[in-house]
């Protein structure tokens, strides 16, 4: 009879997910993550596999994460333009420093090598721009979603090169100056 497990697959792969926030994904080996969660190299090699099968429930841990945050925001938003910069915002918090920014990009490079990680990040893809898309109601393009998301992607790039100011004010601003390029007003908080 196999023995109960002390920590469960989740917890592992979460101390996992930390640790290759902290020290990048290069240094990510059963004995780093034995050391973080408690459980041994070996039981961790029985549990997981390979190193590459570790690395790759770990990443999709961390997708498991970024669809509960991106459907509990998106619940959560007002059915408005303020609303969908506000889901994106809330997307983008939590980087901390633009170092940490920029190693996060190093997960991304990892998403973008692996067919399985490509397949969740268009997944998310889909969810993220149906929830933007429906806080412009039923009358706006289809389109619209998937426009904003881009512009958000490609300002949070614009931002790294130049953090002066918190994201979230950069953010609210270049998303705010996007949607009034198409005509969709400005939210009150943001008119002066």
């Amino acid at each position: 009879m196999p023995r109960p497990k002390t920590r469960s697959d989740e917890s592992v792969l979460d101390a996992a997910l930390a640790f290759m926030h902290e020290r990048g994904i290069e240094q990510l080996s059963f004995a780093a993550v034995a050391e973080r969660c408690g459980l041994s190299p070996a039981t961790l090699v029985q549990r997981f596999g390979t190193k590459q099968q570790l690395r790759l429930r770990v990443l999709l841990r961390a997708w498991d994460h970024l669809d509960t945050q991106t459907a509990a925001l998106a619940a959560s938003a007002p059915k408005t333009p303020d609303g969908a910069i506000g889901l994106l915002i809330g997307l983008s918090g939590g980087f901390g420093s633009i170092d940490n920014y920029a190693d996060s990009l190093l997960l991304l490079r990892e998403d973008l090598r692996d067919p399985v990680l490509r397949r969740r990040g268009a997944h998310w893809e889909g969810e993220l721009v149906a929830a933007l898309a429906a806080c412009f109601g039923k009358d706006a393009p289809p389109q619209l979603g998937h426009a904003l998301a881009s512009h958000w992607q490609g300002a949070m790039t614009w931002w790294a090169f130049r953090p002066d100011r918190p994201i979230e004010d950069y953010l609210r601003e270049s998303l705010t100056g996007f949607l009034a390029m198409l005509g969709i007003p400005a939210p009150p908080t943001m008119r002066r």
